[in-house]
């Protein structure tokens, strides 16, 4: 009889696992997936579609909460783990549920779920979520066209909506994003490498995803989420670790397994960090991975409006994943309102309404709005907050302009941010050379 699998994730990781790993295998069935993170991912199912023949009903997909009742009604063998940037105490507990109930537990390396392409591959992965990947990707790109290079660039899925709808997307003009359907999170990632010019795919089939984009580039440039592995075989792999959190970079899964396998760490925020927090983290990277090259840099914030700002009291909106799950209580937002000399940053929180107040009791995320966007209900939400808040203006530290997703009253400004890599330390174009070459 085929072991029986169940393959817990957040719609994403979990999908691209089974499909690489499990599909095609008849020694093994996956008789379930279990969802977490994420809002109304759950109770779904893998379509027959994507899952294959040996799938003609699909796959169900339950709440994680109901993980131990799973594993005995359904008799399963082996529970996957299959998520990303949570620590390693909260992995094990979820690897000491399993166990109980009567599973194995499991984690799949990079050897068997990393897929190989025609052309060269640079990945930027991250130790955690809000560590500063999305800029990071944006300058490599830049270098690689200063370079000749046609760049395409294949997004970590998010997947949220239809499954089957969302097989293979690619992403070339804004209007993309609204035939698509995105979520906030999703427009955040990829409506900069759009205004770029630089094409960018996305989905749930990494592997027909990898056919359709690397017939179009010079260099794949894989942009990951939160602080997954690559999906495909990197030539570079570009890992960017963040000082505010120094010490989070050998906590956190699989955050700690890229900085383990970097060939280049970039230490973003030396501008926001203190030199003993940078030095601290230095000391990590040489400790677990001796043979990286360090690139330190700063994270420039800039605002459209900053004479705006002084003298009145804000509400800050900041990038949803890096507050709710990179453990962050403020980003670009925030540092641009104290910087522009800001009257006060208000809370936000006495005036959320509906999944906006469920959030802030699920994360404790500080006295800034994460943005949330995962439905038109959500968006309405949002906007109710923004309003009621008892607040002169909006700082949007978000990496979209919300205003275009969002329609509030109050006036706003909206901040930006770029990598800027310090003089002494190796350039883009140096820890690039074997792909551009």
């Amino acid at each position: 009889m085929p072991r029986r699998v169940l393959i817990m994730g957040a719609a994403g990781r979990d999908f691209h696992n089974f499909n690489v790993v499990y599909r095609d295998d008849p020694d093994r069935e996956v008789v379930a997936f279990t969802a977490t993170q994420i809002p109304f991912i759950d109770d779904r199912t893998y379509p027959a579609s994507l899952a294959g023949e040996r799938y003609p009903k699909g796959i169900p997909i339950h709440d994680e909460t109901d993980l131990t009742r799973l594993i005995r009604e359904l008799e399963v063998d082996d529970v996957v783990f299959s998520y990303s940037d949570v620590s390693h105490e909260y992995v094990m507990h979820k690897g000491s549920e399993a166990m109980a109930a009567g599973g194995n537990f499991l984690l799949l390396g990079p050897r068997d779920t990393m897929l190989e392409a025609t052309v060269p591959v640079v990945a930027v992965c991250a130790v955690r979520t809000g560590s500063g990947k999305s800029q990071t990707t944006r300058a490599i790109a830049a270098t690689l066209k200063e370079e000749g290079k046609r760049v395409v660039a294949v997004r970590h899925p998010m997947p949220y909506g239809n499954l089957e709808a969302q097989r293979v997307q690619r992403y070339a003009v804004v209007e993309d994003l609204d035939r698509y359907d995105t979520t906030i999170e999703e427009r955040e990632e990829f409506e900069p490498h759009i205004a770029s010019g630089t094409i960018i795919y996305a989905g749930v089939d990494y592997g027909d995803i990898l056919e359709q984009a690397q017939a179009e580039c010079d260099v794949l440039l894989w942009d990951g989420g939160n602080n997954d592995l690559p999906f495909y075989m990197p030539t570079v792999h570009v890992v960017v670790a963040d000082p505010l959190r120094a010490g989070h970079e050998t906590r956190y899964h699989p955050g700690e397994t890229n900085l383990r396998m970097a060939d280049v760490v970039v230490i973003n925020k030396v501008d926001s960090a203190t030199p003993e927090q940078v030095e601290s983290l230095v000391r990590t990277i040489d400790a677990v991975n001796p043979g990286a090259t360090i690139v330190k840099a700063n994270s420039r914030v800039t605002v459209d409006e900053p004479d705006a700002i002084e003298g009145k009291r804000v509400i800050v909106v900041e990038d949803g994943p890096t507050l709710t799950h990179g453990d962050m209580k403020f980003g670009a937002g925030v540092v641009a309102a104290r910087s522009h000399g800001a009257a006060e940053v208000v809370d936000p929180r006495p005036w959320a309404v509906g999944t906006i107040d469920e959030t802030f009791r699920k994360y404790d995320v500080g006295p800034v709005l994460p943005a949330m966007g995962y439905s038109d209900e959500q968006l309405e939400e949002m906007a109710k907050t923004i309003d009621a808040a008892d607040a002169d203006l909006v700082v949007i530290g978000t990496p979209i302009d919300l205003r275009s997703v969002i329609d509030f009253r109050k006036p706003a400004v909206r901040v930006r941010y770029e990598l800027e890599v310090l003089p002494d330390s190796p350039a883009l174009a140096d820890v690039l050379k074997p792909v551009i070459a």
